[in-house]
């Protein structure tokens, strides 16, 4: 497998440049932010998505789009010393925090991860050499939706899962009118007010009011639960299934290869 030999590695990124440079500027307030806007919610649900991963001790693991680290190391934990772990993005600065909290945290466990800056379109690993992947809040944000749902297809082991955390983007009229930016990567399409007036005015506290502002504009690309499935199932997936939590405001797909 084309695994990387060092604790942080570059592979060639073809993604959009504005978003690469977008998460490269909110990173240093990044975990502060999901904690601000989620009410701490985000670390359940990321709980969630790396149990329905299927994730066990002495695994091979990737997070894909993996921030600062969150899921990460959750399956970590979940892989024990035995296993490996990679934790890929395309934003160098994320990476950096990433790193710098797994030397923080000190975690036995975390010797077993190693970070890659790369491509989820062009993952640098061989065809079924993971056991489970996770991806919280990356999806909604690749240019290739299709490529990337293909590319986990190819780097899963048979009969393995991938675990997607993003935004549900739901149909029903009371839920759409509730929905709330919950994490930095996850807004709202049912009440832009919001994020004017909620999400923008504690981001500009940050200095970040603009970054907000252009995240917006990513909320009508994202898909349903529905289309979610039938993006995994066209990608290959013989098995896929969305999940609604954090009453109807997030989703979790599901998807067996």
């Amino acid at each position: 497998p084309l695994l990387p030999t060092s604790r942080f590695k570059r592979h060639s990124v073809r993604c959009a440049s504005d978003r690469q440079q977008l998460f490269n500027r909110i990173a240093p307030v990044y975990d502060n932010l999901n904690d601000l806007l989620s009410l701490g919610q985000h670390r359940i649900w990321k709980r969630m998505a790396v149990s329905w991963s299927g994730a066990k001790t002495g695994d091979s693991l990737l997070d894909l789009c993996c921030g600062s680290g969150d899921l990460t190391f959750l399956m970590s934990e979940k892989a024990g010393a035995d296993g490996k772990v990679i934790g890929l993005d395309f934003s160098k600065e994320q990476l950096s925090i990433a790193s710098s909290r797994q030397y923080l945290l000190s975690k036995a466990c975390y010797n077993n991860i190693e970070w890659v800056e790369g491509d989820a379109l062009d993952l640098p690993f061989s065809s079924g050499y993971f056991d489970a992947i996770t991806m919280g809040y990356g999806l909604r944000n690749v240019v290739d939706k299709r490529r990337a749902m293909q590319e986990m297809f190819r780097v899963l082991k048979p009969g393995s899962r991938v675990s997607i955390l993003d935004f549900n983007k739901s149909m029903q009229p009371f839920t759409a009118l509730f929905q709330m930016p919950l994490t930095i990567k996850s807004f709202s399409c049912g009440k832009e007010w919001m994020i004017d007036n909620v999400v923008v005015p504690t981001a500009t506290v940050y200095g970040l009011a603009k970054e907000y502002r252009y995240l917006k504009t990513s909320i009508d690309e994202f898909l349903t639960g529905k289309e979610l499935e039938k993006l995994a199932l066209d990608a290959g997936f013989s098995y896929a299934r969305h999940y609604e939590i954090g009453g109807g405001l997030m989703g979790n797909l599901v998807a067996a290869r």
